[in-house]
């Protein structure tokens, strides 16, 4: 009786676990070493635009209000008139060479020169003249002049050598540019002659802008057209609720840590996080459109309890969000901040730790649930 007592819980146990694998449809051809998450296939929804009158037609009365014409008038402020402006002289500054000492010519006498030389001169003339000759051994008178001959005698010039002196060169004079001093000063040459300068000062005007009536006020009646509004109605297309078994790594199923580096206090992801959580968790998410993901936050001992957990649970929204931004149902995603309640080591309050000790203890972590 004691072994049947024993024997039949087994075998209702076995019985129950045979029925229970059966009406469950536990996967199919499984692979051994291989995990599998039951999941509850999702609603599906149709969306359709439906057109909906919001208001009837009707007529509307309005005032068309008057039309202006912008006109623009110039309106003399100043008459033109005219000004005298004086230009002084302009100047240049030159150098010039000034003569301080004048030259003058230095006179050298070059005397006479002579050389020796010879000159015949006539002392006394040629003459001719008359005289008596008398013959006295022939003369037959007693009386001389009876025996006196005239004749016309000549006597031959006379001539003398007389040493002398020829002038070989005139006395002359030499002159030489002697002495003058030159300086150079600066002065200032008349480049245009001061003068006055008149002016044309143009009138001045002013732009005056007007409004000029066109057309004046009037009634009109406007047809206002009924109005519609589309809205979007969601429409059952698949009620869900079948139960499948997704294949997932084993180690899928507890807590992994995301590598999500967060600035000091806050739960803004970065570039670097964002891209971190397409290449990891996102990829993972559309492969396995049925499985839910638990999003776990965790914070250090230091501060509060409160803020920690405040803290903690804004980061594990904040990586939700972000996934639903990139297409992800939110009703698959579960966000949980544990704050300081998890703690990896025994840095907990009042116990004095590393940087390194307390890094372990901030960290973010997914796993994938059961449904």
């Amino acid at each position: 009786m004691k072994i049947l007592n024993v024997i039949l819980p087994a075998f209702l146990l076995m019985l129950t676990t045979v029925v229970f694998g059966q009406m469950e449809g536990l996967p199919a051809n499984p692979e051994p070493g291989k995990c599998y998450i039951r999941c509850v296939t999702p609603e599906t929804y149709e969306t359709l635009d439906k057109r909906v009158m919001t208001r009837p037609a009707f007529k509307r009365l309005e005032v068309v209000p008057a039309q202006y014409k912008t006109v623009e008038e110039r309106i003399l402020v100043k008459p033109a008139s005219k000004k005298y402006v004086y230009v002084p002289a302009e100047f240049k500054t030159v150098t010039q060479e000034v003569r301080v000492e004048d030259t003058y010519n230095k006179i050298t006498v070059v005397p006479a020169s002579f050389t020796g030389a010879s000159e015949t001169v006539e002392v006394r003339p040629k003459v001719g003249k008359w005289e008596y000759q008398s013959s006295v051994e022939n003369c037959q008178s007693d009386d001389p002049r009876d025996c006196m001959v005239l004749c016309y005698v000549e006597y031959p010039a006379e001539m003398r050598t007389v040493t002398t002196q020829v002038v070989a060169r005139d006395a002359s004079v030499n002159k030489s540019l002697q002495g003058g001093k030159m300086r150079t000063i600066t002065r200032q040459e008349l480049v245009r002659e001061a003068r006055v300068e008149e002016v044309e000062i143009p009138a001045e005007y002013m732009t005056v802008t007007k409004q000029v009536l066109v057309k004046d006020e009037e009634v009109r009646e406007i047809e206002v057209p009924a109005e519609y509004a589309v809205q979007t109605v969601n429409i059952l297309k698949d009620k869900g609720g079948v139960a499948v078994w997704e294949p997932i790594e084993c180690s899928l199923t507890t807590y992994n840590v995301l590598p999500i580096l967060y600035e000091f206090g806050s739960a803004r992801l970065t570039g670097e996080s964002r891209q971190l959580l397409d290449e990891k968790l996102l990829r993972l998410m559309k492969e396995r459109p049925n499985i839910r993901v638990e999003i776990s936050s965790h914070t250090d001992s230091r501060g509060s309890a409160s803020a920690n957990q405040t803290l903690s649970q804004a980061r594990a929204n904040s990586v939700v969000n972000y996934l639903v931004s990139r297409g992800i149902t939110r009703s698959r995603l579960v966000a949980k901040g544990y704050g300081e309640d998890k703690l990896q080591n025994r840095c907990a309050d009042g116990v004095p730790c590393s940087e390194n000790e307390h890094a372990q203890n901030r960290r973010t972590e997914f796993r994938v649930l059961s449904n």
